[in-house]
């Protein structure tokens, strides 16, 4: 994931509904969950060609390529646990976690019911020197794209969508089979 943060932030617009192949387009642009789609995908596949073997299962895989409030339920659905509102917490999050955001109502929604409401999704990255937990987003406001935030501060710039219980977090690399030698290798600790 590391890779790709490096290679696109502060380089890429954002465009609602741009997917990873808005990447290819000049000027490059991408929305929220089509770069949190693109990192894990990414991330999963280099997991699974690093350990020679099926960490994340080609569906799982799959799940992760979606839209915002579809990838926070596609996890949820294959690895449980759930930090929901006042309990996400920088000491309470899984090492890379994926956020969904309710910030509220756009006339755009309406074509597309979104469970929870969720419409804005970020990813938990971790810097490869000092393993700094950071925010990467693609994002529509300020100068708009993909940009990193420390994630103490961001957390702090989302405290009234977070206090409403209108944040919700999940552990995407909780999906790698528990059989799988990188599993029991890394105890579960993420890329």
């Amino acid at each position: 994931m590391w890779d790709l943060v490096q290679r696109y932030t502060g380089r890429v617009g954002y465009q609602r509904g741009a997917k990873a192949s808005s990447l290819e387009t000049d000027p490059p642009v991408i929305d929220c969950s089509g770069w949190v789609a693109l990192l894990l995908t990414e991330a999963m596949k280099a997991e699974n060609a690093a350990a020679g073997e099926q960490v994340f299962r080609a569906a799982d895989v799959a799940a992760c390529n979606a839209w915002s409030d579809r990838i926070i339920q596609e996890i949820q659905a294959r690895a449980p646990a759930l930090l929901q509102g006042r309990d996400i917490m920088l000491r309470n999050l899984p090492r890379n976690a994926t956020i969904g955001l309710n910030e509220g109502y756009f006339a755009w929604q309406e074509n597309h019911p979104r469970p929870r409401g969720i419409n804005h999704i970020v990813q938990v990255v971790r810097h490869p020197e000092d393993q700094a937990p950071l925010v990467s987003e693609s994002y529509p406001a300020g100068q708009g794209g993909i940009s990193l935030t420390p994630l103490a501060d961001w957390l702090e710039s989302k405290r009234e969508f977070i206090q409403a219980g209108k944040a919700w977090a999940v552990d995407p690399f909780a999906m790698a089979d528990p059989a799988s030698r990188w599993v029991k290798q890394t105890r579960g600790a993420a890329p």
